[in-house]
C-alpha cells in the first residue's frame, strides 16, 4: 500500500474509531467530524501504545493489521482517553 493508500486508510480508521467513541462516552461531545476522526487517529495511536506496554505489538500491530477487533478494541479505548482529555480542556470554553 502507498503512502496516498495509507493515509486514506487512516482517515477511514480515524472517523470510524471516533464515532464509535462518541456513540461509547456519555455526554454531549461538541465537536465536528474532522475533530472526530483527528482525535480517532490519535486515539487510534494511544491505544496501540497501551497494547505495547502490555506486551501486544503496539503502533508496529497497528500499521500492519489496522482491521483487527483487537486493534479496534485499542483504538476505541485510546479515542476515548483522548476524547475524555479533549473534553477537559475544552470544558470552560464558551
Amino acid at each position: 500500500m502507498g503512502l496516498i493508500g495509507l493515509i486514506i486508510s487512516w482517515i477511514i480508521i480515524g472517523a470510524i474509531i471516533g464515532l464509535l467513541a462518541r456513540a461509547i462516552m456519555p455526554g454531549k461531545q461538541a465537536m465536528g467530524l474532522g475533530m472526530t476522526i483527528v482525535l480517532g487517529v490519535i486515539g487510534a495511536i494511544v491505544g496501540g501504545f497501551i497494547g505495547g506496554l502490555f506486551g501486544g505489538n503496539g503502533i508496529g500491530g497497528i500499521m500492519d493489521n489496522p482491521w483487527s477487533i483487537g486493534t479496534i478494541l485499542l483504538s476505541i479505548v485510546g479515542a476515548i482517553i483522548v476524547m475524555a482529555i479533549y473534553g477537559f480542556a475544552t470544558k470552560n470554553r464558551a
